[in-house]
C-alpha cells in the first residue's frame, strides 16, 4: 500500500471540506482534500442557496462549491477522488488516511465527510430507490412535469425542494408528520402562498406503494390514526442526514446519531483530528457554518501544527 505524506488531510469535499482546505493552504500547509463523489457533497444539488452571505439573490450550490474548491486550489490545495475506509496512527504522532487505492500520511486530518440522506425506512421504500423515490428536486423534478408528487419532510430542505418541484410539477403534497413545520419562516410563508403545494400537517408516510415505479403511498392521520392511500409519481424524502463517519467507528466515541462529538475549536477526542460539518455533532447544518466550522477547523489544525513541530 502506497503512503504519501501531507500537513493536513481534509476528508470530504463538501462546502466544510472545501473551506478547510482553502483555510489550511492559506496557512501554508500541504493540503490534501479526499471526496469519495463530486466536489461539493448535497449542496451541489441545491437550486438556490439563499441565506449565505454576499449573494443577495441567492447562488446555487453547483455554482458556489465548484468556486470555493477554485479557490482553494489556487492557493495549493490538491484533490483527489477516494473513499476513506479507515483512520490509524501512524507510531510518529500523526495518522494515516487509508483508501481503497492507498494511504496518505498526515500530521492533521479534518473530518468533513459530510452525510447521505436518511432513509424514512418504511415498506417498499428502498425497493423503488430511484423509480420514483428521490432526495433531489432539481435532478429529478423535470421528469415529473404535468404530474403530482409528493414530500416527506418537515424542515427547510423539504420546503425548500417543494418550491423547486412547483416549478416543475402539476401539484407538489408535503407530508408533514408534526403538527407544523419546522423550517424557516420564509420558506413556510412561501409554501403557503404557493398554489401548487398542498401541506399536510400531522400526517406521516407508512409505505411506498407501486411495483416497478412508485404510485402512490400509504399515509397515517396522527389525529385520527386513519390510513389514506394517496396517488402520486414520485415522493422526494428529506428526513435529515446520516453522516459519514462508518470508518471511524472503531477509533473514537461517537454521539448516539452518529456524528463526531468536538469542542468550539472543532477539536476531536483525538490530537490532530479534527471535525467539521454534517459530521459534527450538534453542527446546525446551514452552508453558512459549515464553512464557518471548515474555516475553524483548518486554523486550528494550523495551532496544532504550530505547537507540535
Amino acid at each position: 500500500m502506497t503512503s504519501t505524506a501531507y500537513d493536513v488531510v481534509v476528508i470530504g469535499g463538501g462546502l466544510a471540506g472545501l473551506t478547510a482546505g482553502l483555510f489550511a493552504a492559506r496557512y501554508g500547509h500541504n493540503t490534501l482534500v479526499l471526496e469519495a463523489l463530486i466536489p461539493g457533497g448535497h449542496l451541489v444539488n441545491v437550486e438556490t442557496i439563499e441565506d449565505f452571505p454576499g449573494f443577495p439573490q441567492g447562488v446555487a450550490g453547483y455554482d458556489l462549491c465548484p468556486m470555493v474548491q477554485e479557490q482553494a486550489g489556487n492557493h495549493g490545495a490538491q484533490f483527489e477522488m477516494a473513499e476513506v475506509e479507515g483512520l490509524e496512527p501512524d507510531g510518529d504522532g500523526g495518522w494515516r488516511v487509508v483508501t481503497g487505492g492507498g494511504a496518505y500520511a498526515a500530521r492533521a486530518v479534518i473530518v468533513a465527510a459530510g452525510s447521505k440522506p436518511k432513509p424514512l425506512g418504511i415498506p417498499g421504500e428502498g425497493r423503488l430507490e430511484g423509480r420514483g423515490i428521490s432526495h433531489c428536486a432539481t435532478c429529478d423534478g423535470p421528469l415529473f412535469r404535468g404530474k403530482v408528487v409528493g414530500v416527506a419532510g418537515s424542515g427547510s430542505a423539504a420546503l425548500q425542494e417543494a418550491l423547486t418541484l412547483a416549478g416543475h410539477v402539476e401539484r407538489v403534497i408535503v407530508f408533514n408528520k408534526q403538527p407544523a413545520f419546522s423550517g424557516q419562516e420564509t420558506y413556510r410563508r412561501r409554501v403557503a402562498e404557493q398554489p401548487k403545494i398542498e401541506a399536510r400537517d400531522g400526517v406521516s408516510v407508512e409505505e411506498v406503494l407501486g411495483e416497478g415505479t412508485v404510485t402512490g403511498v400509504r399515509v397515517r392521520h396522527a389525529d385520527s390514526g386513519a390510513m389514506e392511500d394517496v396517488e402520486l409519481a414520485a415522493l422526494f424524502v428529506y428526513a435529515g442526514g446520516e453522516p459519514n463517519t462508518e470508518f471511524l467507528r472503531e477509533r473514537l466515541t461517537l454521539a448516539d446519531d452518529g456524528r463526531v462529538p468536538a469542542d468550539g475549536w472543532m477539536r476531536t477526542e483525538l490530537a490532530g483530528v479534527f471535525a467539521a460539518g454534517d459530521v459534527r455533532a450538534d453542527s446546525p447544518g446551514h452552508a453558512i457554518t459549515a464553512a464557518g466550522e471548515g474555516a475553524t477547523a483548518a486554523i486550528a489544525a494550523h495551532r496544532y501544527l504550530e505547537a507540535h513541530r
